[in-house]
């Protein structure tokens, strides 16, 4: 019977294939107390299955040294170091043992209790990435337990695919059929497996758009479904499947007809791919002449090569906090953050890079410095610039390391959530500082083009004092949507709520836009607004001329923007912005 399961779209195109289901390791682990006397035991099975994870991830950190950006891209090396600091946390071993001596649980039992315990705090969590790192968590532990039971990889050894059949249409006899994993959820290791196999793509029960699992999806371009609950206790081993990538939603056991129609997007989809990727090269230029700057978003100085592949002309917005999470209050000093930046400017050969400052705070807490929990509102509290202004001398070490860079190449210096004339002048100064500092100790620096976000209602509406003071805005959209509309996006309650095409939301973007031309300074977009193709049209229409997004999504733009005249689009993106009802005028 026919049937389909619906998830997140985190990787794009269409996968058909049979399914090898991987479910939860942790469905059938043993529940028994032990005698004080194995204890000892106890402690060292788990101690075992903990370095034996250990050990293969460095084998696979080492592998991948040996391996191109194609075959494993460098957010897999980043995501296996987070693995491996949380194999090291001393919060889980203490917890484990804790569990063992005191409640005399056995090995396996102790592990899981305090992956529930650790898992309800990072729910507690208001940002969507630091919450999405309990998978990371919940991935550590079910490795730990294949071990303790003598199990390898989940991926490593994919069952051989069968041969499809006269009756499923499709695929030639003479070819293996692909192989399509149904997993409840994959570690950074599993990926590099998955990447090395047989596997055309994957669906997930759990996982969101920030998930390590989405991001590098995304970056091997692998069809993918994240957060389908329940899919691998639903799909049967060796079912037919579809996974439609572009809208999250996977189908089981397809009809003749269905299948029929997915080979055909398929099939359609792989020649748009090829089409796009002749447009690398092809200026961004509309059909009225209009240069259009597309830009890149990246989190870590390796992603420059995916810039320059996906044809960008410069990083709009490269988000240094990545530099700092996740290190347990091993702060990076000037020196580190210095040679990451350098290697970002290096790595764009030339063209601009536009570095934003630490955007941490209460909802994005660094391990160094905890804050109060209590917060009501973790979004409204000490953030982004607020906390870079609580904490100089850590704001001027990045200062100091940013400006370093710039005598590499073109670097601008982007300020997050920035609102008032008092932080604008305390930023500038603490800039001053940081170039007075560089003097005094005879070290080498660049000019920088100081920027600011736009991701507050009232930054939007004080933009003559922002452009007194700043030589380039930087609307930040995902952000300004939340505050504008008072709606916390990782609410499910009143997430559809989330409406980049409110009246409000498009008048404080084109008014942004409007003010930016008639002062001759430069305005980007680099939200998910900027990426996404629904509304290249309208935002050319307001006179936006700089758009940064994700690199896989450059050419979906640029296709747009090729396709556009500025020109004629301007009367009708005011009749947008001017209507009560913009998404029914954009036809969305």
């Amino acid at each position: 019977m026919t049937f389909a399961i619906h998830g997140i779209a985190v990787a794009r195109g269409i996968a058909i294939g049979r399914a090898v289901v991987m479910g939860s390791g942790r469905a059938d682990v043993a529940h028994y107390f032990i005698t004080p006397e194995q204890v000892p035991a106890e402690i060292e099975r788990i101690r075992v299955g903990r370095n034996a994870v250990v050990d293969e991830i460095h084998r696979l950190q080492q592998t991948i040294a040996g391996m191109g950006p194609k075959e494993a891209p460098h957010e897999l090396s980043a995501l296996l170091d987070v693995h491996l600091m949380l194999l090291q946390d001393e919060e889980l071993i203490t917890g484990i043992k804790h569990w063992i001596t005191d409640r005399l649980y056995n090995a396996e039992w102790a592990l899981t209790t305090q992956l529930e315990v650790l898992s309800r705090q990072f729910d507690d969590m208001e940002d969507d990435y630091l919450r999405e790192r309990k998978a990371d968590l919940e991935q550590v532990a079910e490795r730990i337990l294949r071990y303790m039971k003598g199990m390898g990889s989940p991926v490593a050894q994919p069952p051989a695919a069968k041969r499809k059949t006269q009756q499923d249409l499709l695929l030639d006899e003479s070819v293996d059929v692909p192989l399509v994993l149904v997993a409840h959820d994959l570690s950074p290791a599993d990926m590099l497996q998955f990447k090395q196999s047989v596997f055309a793509g994957f669906v997930t029960d759990v996982g969101g758009k920030t998930s390590h699992t989405a991001i590098v999806a995304r970056s091997l371009d692998i069809p993918a479904a994240v957060g389908a609950r329940g899919a691998s206790n639903l799909v049967r081993q060796d079912d037919w499947v579809i996974i439609d990538g572009d809208s999250g939603v996977m189908i089981v056991d397809p009809s003749p007809i269905i299948l029929a129609e997915y080979g055909f997007k398929q099939r359609q989809a792989e020649l748009e791919r090829g089409r796009l990727n002749r447009l690398r090269h092809t200026p961004a230029v509309t059909l009225d002449g209009q240069k259009v700057e597309l830009l890149a978003n990246i989190e870590l100085p390796e992603d420059a090569n995916a810039a320059l592949q996906a044809g960008a002309v410069g990083v709009g917005l490269f988000r240094s906090e990545f530099l700092f999470m996740g290190r347990h209050g091993d702060m990076p000093d000037e020196e580190e953050q210095y040679l990451a930046y350098k290697r970002a400017v290096e790595g764009m050969e030339g063209l601009p890079v536009t570095i934003r400052t630490l955007d941490v705070g209460a909802d994005k807490p660094l391990d160094e410095l905890q804050r109060d929990a209590a917060h009501l509102n973790p979004a409204l509290g000490l953030r982004a610039i607020r906390w870079s202004l609580s904490e100089p001398e850590m704001f001027r070490t990045q200062l100091r390391a940013i400006l370093r860079a710039a005598a590499h190449g073109r670097v601008n210096l982007l300020v997050p959530m920035i609102a008032h004339a008092t932080e604008i002048r305390q930023t500038l100064s603490l800039i001053d500082f940081a170039r007075a500092e560089l003097d005094n100790r005879g070290d080498v620096y660049g000019p920088v083009q100081v920027g600011a976000m736009i991701e507050i209602p009232a930054a939007a509406l004080s933009l003559r004092t922002f452009l007194k003071y700043f030589d380039f805005l930087s609307i930040g959209t995902n952000d300004l949507i939340q505050y504008t509309l008072a709606i916390d996006r990782s609410d499910e309650s009143v997430a559809h709520l989330y409406d980049p095409c409110h009246p409000a939301v498009l008048r404080l973007v084109a008014d942004t836009i409007s003010e930016c031309r008639r002062q001759n300074k430069a305005v980007s977009v680099c939200g998910e607004m900027a990426g996404d193709p629904q509304f290249t049209r309208l935002l050319l229409g307001l006179g936006l001329r700089s758009f940064s997004m994700h690199p896989a999504q450059i050419l979906t733009v640029k296709q747009q923007v090729l396709r556009a005249d500025a020109a004629r689009l301007e009367p009708w993106a005011r009749e947008v912005v001017d209507s009560e009802d913009p998404a029914l005028v954009m036809g969305v």
